[in-house]
């Protein structure tokens, strides 16, 4: 079996670094990933409530989701790669307080990556057309149906409510793991029923 180029196809002889690539990718996906399956309403109401109460404490947080007309929270948005990386996590769309829609967002990616990481996301409406444009699409991909202004929150960070003019803006925090480029551009937000 001859082979031209590069590939991670194994040859008769084999192939000690593609040995090494598949193996590394199975014992990822198989070790680090965890079980995914789906929240209950229950269960997302109990973890959104956990992560607004823990951005509570940034400074300025507070104040911004008082000025949002809708706060969609993703509590414990997990995240993976080896070269393909992926994204996944489930919360709710609040108005006033109250629960109106529970979300998912999904996320892939390819490129230089490895790890894994969980991190809570806030995504808030500050106008209310940017929050009718959301409800009413049947999938919203951050970037192309509509932009959002980042704000990561690291230890000791604050939210500057002044200097917040965007419609949409979304604010990670409580990140944990190792994983740069902590984002949601590119992510796909779809209504699910629970």
């Amino acid at each position: 079996m001859a082979m031209k180029g590069r590939s991670l196809v194994l040859t008769r002889k084999g192939n000690p670094m593609a040995a090494l690539v598949v193996g590394l990718i199975v014992m990822f996906v198989f070790c680090f990933v965890p079980v995914s399956y789906a929240a209950t309403a229950k269960e997302i109401e109990a973890n959104v409530d956990a992560a607004l109460k823990l951005f509570d404490q940034v400074k300025g947080g507070k104040e911004l989701l008082q000025k949002a007309k809708g706060v969609l929270v993703l509590p414990g948005v997990f995240k993976a790669g080896f070269i393909v990386g992926g994204e996944y996590g489930e919360g709710a769309l609040r108005i006033g307080g109250k629960t109106v829609d529970y979300y998912s967002i999904v996320a892939g990616s390819l490129g230089l990556q490895i790890g894994g990481q969980k991190k809570n996301v806030i995504i808030c409406f500050m106008e209310e057309g940017a929050l009718k444009s959301f409800r009413g699409s049947a999938g919203w991909k951050v970037g192309a149906d509509g932009s959002a202004a980042a704000i990561n929150v690291g230890a000791g960070a604050s939210v500057d409510t002044t200097q917040v003019n965007e419609s949409i803006v979304s604010v990670i925090f409580g990140q944990r793991g190792l994983m740069a480029n902590a984002t949601v551009e590119g992510a796909k937000l779809t209504r699910i029923v629970r």
